[in-house]
């Protein structure tokens, strides 16, 4: 799995803002700015690894650094008008646009993992409001319930 300083993160962040900036970059993007160090430390206290899932919002760039997803992959698919987007299946990272739209598709992946009796686990980060929807409390309540193998994080 690549491993990365926060150093690397801001400067992947750094570049992408930049060819935003110089209208490279024909849609929407959603950066990262600080908790870098939080989240490198969500994936190495976690050993999130090959087997397990991330799904995130549409600020998803880290998560896809993280998780493996090589770095001109990723800038790619951003050129590509993905960033709000991006799904990796090969390093199981799927993100969703919509508001919440992670949240049940990660509940199902973890509920087809307990089924299975497979490998694997799935870590679904959100955004602090996000949190506070329906959806959000009716995926945590199903997780829970059913002891799905899901981690939920809020981000702020």
């Amino acid at each position: 799995m690549a491993r990365y300083t926060a150093t690397e993160l801001i400067a992947f962040e750094n570049d992408i803002a930049e060819c935003f900036n110089e209208s490279q970059i024909q849609s929407p993007v959603h950066l990262y700015h600080g908790n870098e160090e939080q989240m490198i430390g969500i994936f190495d206290e976690h050993r999130i690894g090959d087997d397990d899932w991330v799904l995130s919002s549409w600020r998803s760039h880290y998560q896809c650094l993280l998780k493996g997803v090589p770095p001109a992959e990723l800038k790619a698919a951003i050129f590509q008008n993905r960033s709000i987007s991006l799904c990796f299946s090969k390093q199981r990272v799927l993100s969703s646009g919509i508001v919440g739209g992670q949240l049940p598709i990660a509940t199902g992946i973890a509920l087809g993992i307990k089924r299975a009796g497979g490998p694997g686990r799935v870590f679904c980060f959100m955004g602090d409001m996000t949190s506070e929807t329906g959806i959000a409390y009716e995926s945590i309540k199903y997780a829970r319930n059913h002891q799905l193998p899901i981690h939920f994080i809020v981000e702020d």
